[in-house]
């Protein structure tokens, strides 16, 4: 049989950190993204407006 002891609560903090970290980087990413693709449609229709 196998047995193990483990720190739980010192286990559940770090997965804790990490989730936070990892939601925090995934909404600096859609921040970016949501950033990127309004410049990029912006870009897209800029030559309709600067021909007379």
């Amino acid at each position: 049989m196998i047995s193990a002891t483990a720190a739980t609560a010192e286990m559940a903090r770090r997965l804790t950190e990490k989730a936070e970290a990892i939601a925090k980087a995934q909404a600096v990413i859609m921040t970016q993204r949501k950033n990127a693709r309004r410049w990029r449609d912006a870009g897209l229709l800029w030559p309709l407006f600067g021909k007379d």
